[in-house]
């Protein structure tokens, strides 16, 4: 073999190889952040719940801000 085609195909092997590890710990990466809680804070104190969608809503609200629908007081 030419050397130049020697040196060609290892110049491939290494991006094969390093393009793998990347992918390979960005898959990581996802997998640990995938299950990890919002860094920000949500309340559902006070929330009112819509009956037909599921819509979180103000106590204050008496139609959901979604779908309409009456809410329960």
């Amino acid at each position: 073999m030419d050397e130049t085609l020697l040196l060609l195909l290892a110049l491939v092997l290494t991006v094969v190889i390093a393009s793998i590890a990347v992918l390979k710990s960005r898959t990581q990466r996802e997998a640990l952040t995938a299950g990890a809680p919002s860094r920000f804070a949500a309340s559902t104190e006070g929330m009112s719940v819509c009956p037909k969608c599921g819509m979180g809503n103000l106590w204050t609200e008496r139609r959901c801000s979604a779908c309409g629908t009456s809410l329960k007081r």
